[in-house]
């Protein structure tokens, strides 16, 4: 049991769940746009989330010169280094015009965690991206939004057209909703300079904020070209989940709630438009 208890662990903290998640989005895109399935785009895309997620979660505290890191951070370090040797391989299969998209997105991963413009502009020590006050939920929005809607489409050479970019506006939100809670769980540690969702409008208004943004996140689904019943079921009932998820939200959560069950909320949509379509 002690096994199972530090394997599951390692799983989320090391951003093998969160990149499972990013890759079902991607996965609907391509099931929406009647696409095939490129396993070099999705193992592409696993790997990159695992190394950026950990890049920009572990190189603050990677950079203190401890005399000895912690176990767990050292597999994930060498997990990590994995991970980019195969985001390298399977970055050599894609078409050039994915990796200049990608690069970009890369490169706005890298300024979120890596300092590199001057401290007046920045409430936060970090003068990175990270520190902008109230900038960090847009930021993990946009990137997620244009690798899962973006990816697959640039890659099949599809020309980007109205629906492909309010299925991209639809990821954004949904992003945004789902990071609402882990924004919540996180009010007692963040500084207050961080000026979040709920540290600015409290907890009840950020919900009301998720809510209508979940509304939205149906209701723009009408204006697509083309209208599918199952697709907005399918919008509605994901839609009611996340909201029932983000309504249960407290500060002080269970452990894994927000990490497992909240982002594999993903998964969970993937899951259900494998078996109604």
């Amino acid at each position: 049991m002690q096994f199972i208890r530090h394997l599951f662990g390692f799983y989320i903290n090391s951003s093998i769940h969160v990149a499972l998640a990013v890759c079902c989005l991607l996965w609907i895109t391509v099931l929406n746009f009647g696409l095939s399935l490129n396993f070099d785009v999705f193992f592409f895309t696993f790997f990159a989330s695992i190394t950026g997620y950990n890049f920009v979660k572990f190189s603050g505290l990677a950079k203190f010169r401890h005399r000895r890191l912690a176990n767990w951070l050292k597999y994930i370090q060498i997990f990590s280094f994995l991970s980019f040797m195969g985001l390298c391989y399977f970055a050599l299969k894609l078409e050039l015009r994915t990796l200049l998209f990608v690069l970009g997105l890369g490169t706005i991963t890298f300024l979120y965690a890596v300092p590199f413009l001057p401290r007046k502009y920045f409430l936060e020590k970090g003068k990175n991206l990270r520190g902008i006050s109230g900038l960090k939920i847009y930021v993990i929005a946009f990137v997620w939004s244009l690798v899962t809607v973006g990816v697959p489409l640039i890659n099949e050479g599809m020309t980007l057209h109205f629906d492909t970019y309010i299925t991209a506006i639809q990821r954004f939100i949904f992003v945004i909703v789902i990071t609402l809670p882990f924004e919540i769980r996180d009010m007692q540690f963040d500084s207050l300079k961080l000026a979040t969702i709920p540290q600015k409008i409290g907890i009840k208004r950020t919900k009301g904020i998720g809510f209508l943004l979940l509304l939205i996140f149906v209701l723009i689904e009408f204006l697509k070209d083309a209208i599918s019943q199952l697709e907005i079921t399918i919008l509605l009932l994901i839609a009611v989940i996340t909201g029932l998820f983000l309504y249960l939200s407290q500060i002080k959560q269970p452990k894994y709630y927000s990490s497992f069950w909240v982002e594999g909320i993903p998964i969970l949509w993937l899951i259900i438009v494998l078996i109604l379509t």
